[in-house]
């Protein structure tokens, strides 16, 4: 089977060979991909102790420059809902910013193909208010919301037309939807305000014979039916432990859906314990065997994690679920 096959068998839950494989470096990689390679400006400036930088949705972010890497919505793009109106969106469908994509899509190679998505309905919107003011839209706002997720759906619909034109396999989206023990809203709410976009996203998606993966951090165990009925094709968690793992296993296999994980990055890999993060990788590869893609997570100095604990998990994943391919 070519790296594009083991992909999509374990992608469906029905591999008989060995798990996929994402990792960097000078490591096993069945990925290829492209992302919207625009041209869209933005700033960065710095006063005092503080940095700010503005995104192409118009939001203005800060962060203390010695201490934070990531950072909070400082002004947000619609501070008030009487500018929804003339809110202009960033052209991220322009066929210009696919020259990467199409390059790959055309080119001879043999792995899996994924679109990078510059956001997903929550994840865009969410900042464009800040999120304890998006949060009470949710209620309060309805109408406008309703609006706002229209638009930026749209914009996403162009996105994934673009990669299918194209010719990628998959599309990749990020949308956290989970804190430690529970979604970030109601299993309720979820189905009435967005399932119906995640089926207009995936439908659109599908529509171009591609996969879609959501990442999505936390416990999101009350949606994973809905996630999987929506079209969403394989679920990529970088917490697995926080899930009773047979149990999600028995489910996604259900749906014919994959998991894309690494060695848990809250509960394991920090340890630094090579015998429980090998023990606990080996786990992970025998629960989902048949549906499973492992990878790295990218910011391993952000977890706490030395580079040598990363390695010790890869050489399990590689010894566990592709014997023929270890050295």
């Amino acid at each position: 089977m070519t790296p594009r096959e083991i992909v999509i068998a374990n992608i469906e839950c029905r591999c008989e060979g060995r798990i996929g494989f994402n990792f960097s470096g000078d490591r096993l990689n069945d990925f290829t991909g492209g992302g919207v390679a625009h041209n869209i400006p933005t700033k960065k400036w710095v006063e005092d102790d503080v940095e700010f930088s503005t995104d192409v949705w118009g939001n203005t972010w800060h962060r203390l420059k010695n201490l934070s890497a990531g950072g909070e919505v400082f002004k947000p793009v619609l501070e008030d809902w009487s500018a929804l109106d003339g809110l202009k969106l960033p052209d991220l469908d322009n066929p210009a910013y696919y020259d990467g994509a199409r390059k790959v899509g055309a080119s001879d190679t043999d792995k899996f193909r994924v679109g990078w998505m510059p956001g997903w309905p929550f994840a865009i919107c969410r900042y464009m208010r800040k999120m304890e003011i998006y949060f009470v839209d949710l209620i309060a706002e309805r109408e406008c919301i309703d609006i706002l997720h229209d638009r930026v759906t749209t914009l996403l619909e162009g996105v994934i037309d673009r990669f299918g034109e194209a010719k990628m396999d998959g599309i990749f989206y990020c949308e956290d939807l989970g804190i430690q023990d529970r979604t970030l809203m109601s299993p309720a709410m979820w189905r009435d305000i967005f399932r119906p976009l995640y089926e207009r996203l995936c439908n659109r998606a599908h529509k171009s014979g591609m996969k879609v993966i959501q990442h999505s951090c936390g416990y999101n165990y009350a949606l994973v039916d809905d996630l999987c009925d929506a079209g969403v094709d394989c679920l990529q968690f970088d917490q697995p432990a926080v899930y009773d793992m047979p149990e999600l296993a028995k489910k996604l296999r259900k749906h014919g859906v994959g998991l894309f994980a690494p060695c848990d990055i809250q509960k394991v890999l920090p340890t630094g314990d090579r015998a429980l993060i090998e023990r606990e990788t080996e786990r992970l590869v025998k629960t989902f065997r048949g549906g499973f893609l492992a990878k790295n997570y990218g910011d391993l100095h952000g977890i706490g994690v030395a580079p040598e604990w990363d390695q010790w998990a890869y050489e399990t994943f590689v010894r566990v679920g592709a014997p023929e391919l270890a050295g």
